[in-house]
């Protein structure tokens, strides 16, 4: 099961964000359209994720409570359309969140500049784990000084649940 180390942080403008990325030399690699749409699962998460017309399932679990967010993950790619019909028929929805998304990498570090309807714009970081979880956090680390994040803005939630919690 692949494994990241992840962030995540609110921001009002990308502005300076932006600028950092060109700065440091990340590479702008895609604007997606996503719809994620979440199912009832007692074991992690589940979504279902539309982008740019692609269907894939994800699986994951993560601890919202521990310093860093470990996220370990399971993806599972649909060569036709219409999963999402299908898996309504299986399962529970929870919520549906709608994003638009500004693909950067740098250093196996997926840099996300979300902006998601209905809950505003977020950077999210993904560093893959390659060679040990060591080395994940020491390019994490690097990555969260170059562009000068403050790590008590994390919020340590999921999409999911800030969804869930605007629509009480």
């Amino acid at each position: 099961m692949p494994r990241n180390l992840e962030l995540k942080i609110k921001f009002k403008s990308f502005d300076g964000v932006k600028k950092k990325l060109n700065q440091i030399g990340a590479e702008f690699t895609a604007s997606l359209n996503q719809k994620d749409v979440y199912y009832k699962n007692k074991k992690g998460l589940l979504k279902l994720r539309i982008e740019n017309g692609a269907e894939s399932l994800i699986k994951y679990k993560r601890n919202e409570n521990s310093k860093d967010r470990w996220s370990d993950y399971s993806l599972l790619k649909f060569r036709e359309g219409n999963a999402e019909k299908f898996l309504a028929e299986l399962f529970e929805i929870e919520t549906v969140v709608y994003k638009k998304r500004s693909l950067y990498m740098y250093d196996n570090t997926r840099i996300h500049l979300d902006k998601i309807k209905g809950l505003g714009n977020y950077l999210e970081l993904e560093t893959l784990v390659l060679r040990g979880q060591q080395n994940a956090k020491k390019r994490f680390d690097k990555i969260v000084s170059l562009l000068q994040l403050d790590l008590k803005n994390q919020v340590k939630k999921s999409n999911r649940d800030l969804m869930l919690e605007k629509q009480k």
